[in-house]
């Protein structure tokens, strides 16, 4: 780490490993500010709590399923729509009104890598184990990354 000493204070404070290794995408070639860029934990948070509330909505108008079972339809449908979506447009509806989308490393479709980055969202767990690039472990295994529109 470097070493800078801040004007008229006369401390000395060591630079933060962020500003050594530049901001979230740049090693994968994203812009650091606007369109393309890396998005934000917040708004992909928000995005997730937007489709889980629609599919729930959804489970108690148009199934009704019997009490005790609409977290599990939830979670269906919650599956469902985010492989179909993600794998299809980059995007889900919470995703769309955040602006955020999932594009591939590679340039091309989600298609097939979304059924595994799918099934490793609803584990919890590997969205949680982020890298530098904000990509957790079910973007990584998949070869994608979240980006702003």
């Amino acid at each position: 780490m470097t070493e800078r000493s801040q004007a008229g204070a006369g401390r000395v404070t060591r630079a933060s490993t962020a500003d050594q290794q530049g901001y979230p995408g740049k090693d994968l070639g994203f812009p650091q500010d606007g369109p393309g860029a890396i998005a934000g934990m917040g708004r992909r948070i928000g995005a997730l709590f937007i489709d889980w509330l629609v599919c729930s909505v959804i489970v108690l108008v148009a199934i009704r399923p019997p009490q005790g079972q609409a977290g599990l339809w939830t979670l269906a449908i919650f599956a469902a729509q985010d492989f179909i979506f993600t794998g299809l447009l980059g995007v889900t509806l919470g995703k769309q009104l955040l602006r955020i989308r999932v594009v591939s490393l590679d340039g091309g479709m989600i298609a097939g890598w979304a059924l595994l980055r799918t099934l490793l969202l609803l584990t919890v767990v590997p969205p949680l184990l982020t890298d530098r690039d904000l990509r957790g472990l079910h973007d990584r295994a998949a070869n994608t990354a979240v980006v702003r529109m």
